[in-house]
Formats: C-alpha cells, sequence, structure tokens
C-alpha cells in the first residue's frame, strides 16, 4: 500500500472515531478525551482533544523510513488530524521521541509561559500544558475515579499520595472534604496542585496542605488511624536521586499499601491504582477487609478497550 492510500485509511478510520466519541463527550458534559490509541499499525499516534486541542504522542519505534519518508508521513498525519478535528495547526501539540542526537529531549522543559491554558472537567477547572512536561497534568483516564472521590469525600479527612498535579485532591474539596493532604516529592507539581486549587477557589490552608517529601519515607512516620480516604496512584518505577531507595511497584505495593491502611480509620478506603500492566496484587499479604478490581468500572467510555491499568478499592 502506497503512501497517500495508507493517508487515506487513516483519515477515514479517525473521521469515523471522531464522530462517534466526539458525540458521546459531548453528551456527557466531556470536553477532554481519548480521541484515537494506536488503531492502525501504519499510524502509532495517541491523540487526546483538550478542548479547542490536540496532544499528539508518536509511538513509532522502529521504522524503515528515510528521514524524508518520516518528515513526510508525520506532516501528513498532522494535517489529516488538523482537517477531520477542525484545530489550527498550533493548536497540536506534538510530544515526539527524539530521533537524532542533538535534537532536544522530548521531556525537556521549554519554559514557553504560552503553553499554559486551563479546561474543565465536572464543573471544575484545571491547569494544564501540553508541551512542557512528560505528561500534560491531567490524566483522562481517571476521570470516573475522580468523581468516585468527590461523590464519598463529604466530611472525609483525604489523603492523596504521588498526587501530582492534585486533580483527585481538588475532587476531593470540591466534595466537601473536611479536610485534604497532597503528597509528591516534585515542588513544580506541588506548586501546580495549589494552582489547581486556587483556581477553584478551594484553597483553604486550615484544612488543604501540600507536603513536599519522599512518598514512603512519609508513611514510616504518618500518625495511624488519620484518613478516611487515601488515594495511591504510584509510578510503576522510580529510582530519584531524592528517594533513600528505588521504588518498583510490583516489588513494593504490600508493604506500601500496609503502611497506607495503617494510616487510615477502620472502615476506611484506599483506592489504589498502577500502569504497570503487566501488575499481580497479591491481596493474601494484604491487612485489608476487602479488595476489589474496580478497573473496569472506572474505565470512560473513551479508554474502552484501550486501558492499560489497573485499579483497586481497598477497604480497611
Amino acid at each position: 500500500m502506497d503512501e497517500a492510500a495508507k493517508t487515506v485509511m487513516f483519515r477515514n478510520r479517525l473521521t469515523k472515531v471522531y464522530r462517534h466519541l466526539s458525540k458521546q463527550a459531548k453528551r456527557q458534559g466531556i470536553t477532554c478525551y481519548r480521541l484515537y490509541d494506536r488503531d492502525l499499525p501504519e499510524f502509532p499516534l495517541i491523540i487526546d482533544v483538550y478542548e479547542d486541542r490536540v496532544y499528539l504522542s508518536e509511538y513509532r519505534a522502529k521504522h524503515q523510513l528515510s528521514e524524508e519518508a518520516y518528515e513526510s508521513w508525520l506532516g501528513n498525519s498532522l494535517q489529516v488530524i488538523a482537517e477531520v478535528v477542525q484545530v489550527p495547526d498550533d493548536h497540536i501539540h506534538l510530544k515526539q521521541r527524539r530521533r537524532k542526537e542533538g535534537r532536544q529531549d522530548q521531556y525537556q522543559k521549554t519554559g514557553e509561559e504560552g503553553n499554559v491554558f486551563f479546561v474543565k472537567e465536572g464543573g471544575l477547572s484545571f491547569k494544564v500544558n501540553l508541551s512542557d512536561y512528560l505528561d500534560t497534568g491531567l490524566f483522562l483516564d481517571h476521570r470516573i475515579t475522580r468523581g468516585m472521590i468527590k461523590a464519598a469525600a463529604a466530611g472525609k479527612r483525604v489523603l492523596n499520595l504521588f498526587c501530582y498535579t492534585g486533580s483527585f485532591s481538588v475532587y476531593a474539596a470540591a466534595g466537601g472534604a473536611a479536610s485534604v493532604v497532597s503528597v509528591d516529592l516534585s515542588k513544580t507539581y506541588l506548586a501546580w496542585a495549589a494552582d489547581n486549587f486556587r483556581l477553584n477557589n478551594l484553597y483553604i490552608p486550615e484544612q488543604h496542605a501540600f507536603v513536599h517529601a519522599d512518598v514512603v519515607a512519609w508513611l514510616d512516620e504518618a500518625p495511624a488511624d488519620s484518613y478516611d480516604i487515601v488515594v495511591l496512584d504510584p509510578p510503576t518505577f522510580s529510582n530519584s536521586k531524592r528517594m533513600d531507595d528505588f521504588f518498583d511497584i510490583q516489588r513494593d505495593h504490600v508493604p506500601l499499601i500496609n503502611k497506607c491502611l495503617r494510616a487510615m480509620t477502620a472502615g476506611g478506603i484506599l483506592y489504589f491504582s498502577t500502569n504497570f500492566t503487566k501488575f499481580q496484587l497479591e491481596k493474601e499479604q494484604i491487612a485489608a477487609t476487602s479488595i476489589a478490581d474496580i478497573t473496569k468500572a472506572t474505565t470512560p467510555f473513551d479508554f474502552e478497550g484501550k486501558l492499560r491499568r489497573w485499579c483497586f478499592k481497598i477497604v480497611k
């Protein structure tokens, strides 16, 4: 199949899924959603819509294209996306792997303030950045899980570990949580989380704390029986110099979860998720009253058949 035929195939596929998913999103009042996830092997792209912008990730690992042919393929792909989704070229933000030595690292912060804008989800506002960081600031696949936290948060003491930009924390505060503690090793993301609180007029210093710490070490010192709801969404692996030891989710999830349970009140709920696709939960070693796999229940319409993470509801 020649390049032109492949481009037509991509256009037809993208048009079909956009027509279907955009209608579902509109019916549900959702403005940020996953549109396309490597549906065609010839176009290994992930396309996320963030209101009037597109976040595009390229996952072509090894191809046999020359540099010139590759640039042509990429240019054609971008043109199709712009036309189908009806966004201007400068509203498509491409996260592109580094192809040559000397090309800027794709994860290096560029520092362009113009890349920051704001989106709505669940009646709340969030700051996103589609260009400067490894991720955008809002994980779209946890949309339903965030809603669960909000629904359960009234009057509860909530702890959000590895909080990233604090979207779970914002939902908890919006749900009437008595207090929300957000812990992360990144000062950048903690500041981002605080910005999200202010954006929604939710920041009350007496109720909401942002803690800069290694989560694992912090839990060792956390007071027992102190939290009613805990959100735990750790990295699959981390060897940050700021941590006492490297972290591996499969190796370390049992002691980590048990530390969370120690900090929780009786009957408290832990929402635990991981992106490690081969993850196996060692239930028999976890000191819980009940453990439920809620992966399917927390899978949004735009991630059906595409979700590469697990989610569990663990009751102390």
